[in-house]
């Protein structure tokens, strides 16, 4: 009796399991969306509205520049993981802080109604990069994950040559 009361509840334990892994790799973009979004929005946040234009050497980008990238990447990566409408705007990278802020967190929100839809079995489904290459599905998430790793590093080296502390610097 004892016997079939662990198999019994192996089993149960084992379907609980099971049915929470349904989309494991999808599940752990959607934990690094959570995360990222936090980090990058407070990044966005602390940049005070008068830098948006700072470029720390001549060839390279201004912060706005960076913002405005950040929304397109995301809203690129996410509908293609999701095979859904990219979102179309017509924001500048010297539009206002307010403006650029809201469209960030836009979307990181769409990113997160995107990823919803992502099924992991869909994963090796052949998709189109930006430059027209074929590449799995996958391809897409990995994407969109490294690239919030990506965007978040140069914020923070941004916030820094201002004097500011990225949101992950800070002591709580």
């Amino acid at each position: 009796m004892k016997r079939l009361f662990a198999l019994c509840m192996f089993l149960a334990w084992t379907g609980v399991m099971l049915a929470q892994t349904k989309n494991p790799v999808t599940d752990v973009v959607k934990g690094a969306l959570a995360r990222q979004q936090k980090n990058i929005t407070a990044a966005i946040e602390e940049m005070p509205a008068d830098k948006f234009g700072f470029k720390p050497t001549p060839e390279q980008e201004t912060f706005g520049h960076l913002t405005l990238h950040i929304i397109e990447s995301n809203n690129y990566f996410c509908s293609t993981a999701a095979g859904v409408p990219e979102p179309k705007s017509e924001l500048k990278d010297t539009d206002s802080k307010d403006k650029l802020l809201a469209a960030v967190k836009d979307s990181f929100t769409f990113c997160g109604t995107a990823l919803d839809k992502v099924d992991d079995s869909k994963l090796a489904d052949p998709i189109k990069d930006y430059s027209g290459k074929d590449q799995p599905r996958a391809w897409a998430l990995i994407a969109f994950a490294s690239s919030c790793a990506d965007h978040y590093g140069a914020a923070a080296m941004y916030l820094r040559l201002n004097g500011l502390l990225p949101p992950t610097a800070k002591k709580k």
